[in-house]
């Protein structure tokens, strides 16, 4: 696919003109026709979404920057005068508020898709070490804007989150003080944090074009999960335009109908109560804790009893997906045809879930239900530190470990020749399909 011949044939004197200057309108039309795999499924329709939620992002945040005030006596009035007096305005924030939570829905799926489907296998290592920055860059944004508002889980937040930051030897009390603009949070702090929070997004829209780039040159993954021959490229490929556009548009409408049902009808959900208190540097919240999705890693970050140690482990959390192409070692992509690791791959969904979960309790809460622990843990009962490190044990585990034993050791199950087979067959082809050969198998 990465061979894919341009058809688009300038029809105009200024399309003519524009295309021998700056031609993107043929890179749009290339494409709209680029060859894709005829057997991709509802789980590839996830970077269409997410390109919406980036569009949505950065069209509401525009519009609020107009209306907020970066200062500490201002901005939390200025966030509640958005709400009240700003024609639209509870609508352009919750739509952005909820529309960060909708972007890491999108993001975490579509990054499973691509674990379970084996999409950061050779070629298209540089698509997936992309979508990780683009991944990373999301976190970082989304701290920056929750502090924003104001709130008391806004100033604790920054204040727990920029200590951590502080434990880095030799480097992090000089980054410590750049990032806040002083010894202590104050109105430096939520300057710099705003400027980063309105230029972050278009740093991510910059690299959602290579990645785009990236995939065009590398071309689709499959559920199959092998190569697609030049002499099967007419058999086993579409248009991408209008079998895919049309797939994509529905996918973007259900999803848009869950966007709506949080905007109007729960906005509220998914944030924290807190926030609506004024932030108070003098009154700590009875539970500082981030937005949902960044609860796994804090959770990471808590299993470790060393603060230092807690911060090598929640960037080791991320820095690791980046590296992931090299620490599998099996010669198959799609999990379909590798039961054992599959089994792993649930296991390490699950393990998410319950790292999110452990993230949001009290750390020292004694019970689990109606049933007591007693399990000591430096000198404490404590009934969920010991469930997220072992939780936190099984992240590394699954990348550092499993990944690359399971790969070697497994016997997967045989591979069709083509897409066609189990696309034609209903999938009964699949298993019963002799192994692809080695240049197929990628």
């Amino acid at each position: 696919m990465s061979d894919h011949e341009s058809t688009y044939v300038p029809k105009t004197g200024i399309e003519k003109w524009l295309d021998t200057r700056l031609p993107i309108v043929r890179f749009g039309a290339d494409y709209m026709s680029l060859p894709t795999p005829k057997n991709l499924n509802y789980w590839w329709t996830f970077g269409g979404i997410l390109a919406l939620c980036l569009v949505v992002q950065i069209a509401t945040g525009v519009v609020l920057a107009m209306h907020y005030v970066p200062n500490t006596e201002l901005a939390f009035a200025s966030v509640e005068r958005i709400m009240r007096d700003v024609n639209g305005g509870d609508l352009i924030r919750y739509t952005h508020a909820n529309g960060a939570s909708m972007f890491f829905i999108a993001v975490y799926l579509h990054m499973l898709r691509g674990l379970y489907y084996g999409s950061y296998k050779a070629p298209r290592e540089m698509i997936w070490i992309v979508g990780c920055l683009i991944f990373f860059l999301m976190i970082a944004t989304a701290f920056l804007g929750y502090v924003l508002p104001w709130g008391q889980m806004s100033y604790w937040g920054a204040e727990v989150i920029t200590n951590l930051i502080g434990a880095i030897p030799v480097v992090g009390e000089p980054v410590l003080i750049w990032l806040r603009g002083g010894p202590a949070i104050d109105n430096a702090t939520l300057n710099r944090f705003f400027s980063l929070h309105y230029l972050l997004p278009f740093v991510i829209a910059g690299c959602v074009v290579l990645h785009l780039w990236a995939l065009h040159h590398a071309g689709q993954n499959n559920p199959v999960g092998i190569l697609i021959p030049k002499d099967r490229m007419a058999k086993d490929t579409v248009p991408f335009h209008p079998y895919f556009t049309v797939k994509d548009g529905f996918a973007i409408i259900l999803f848009l109908i869950l966007f709506a049902v949080f905007v109007f009808f729960m906005p509220n959900a998914l944030g924290h109560a807190d926030n609506y208190i004024p932030a108070n540097p003098l009154v700590t919240p009875a539970h500082i804790v981030p937005e949902w999705y960044m609860l796994p890693f804090y959770a990471i970050l808590r299993a470790v009893p060393d603060k230092f140690g807690g911060v090598l482990a929640m960037f080791g959390a991320i820095g690791v997906l980046f590296v992931l192409p090299w620490l599998d070692t099996s010669k198959v992509r799609s999990m379909r045809y590798r039961p054992t690791m599959r089994t792993f791959f649930v296991i390490f969904v699950l393990v998410g879930l319950i790292l999110g979960w452990c993230g949001a309790q009290l750390p020292d809460a004694p019970v689990i239900g109606n049933f007591k622990t007693f399990v000591l843990i430096d000198g404490d009962l404590n009934s969920y530190l010991w469930l997220t490190r072992l939780a936190t044990l099984y992240y590394f585990a699954f990348f550092l470990v499993i990944m690359p034993l399971v790969g070697l050791r497994e016997t997967p199950k045989p591979i069709p020749a083509t897409i066609s087979e189990p696309v034609l067959s209903g999938g009964d082809a699949m298993t019963a399909a002799a192994p692809a050969s080695p240049e197929k198998k990628g």
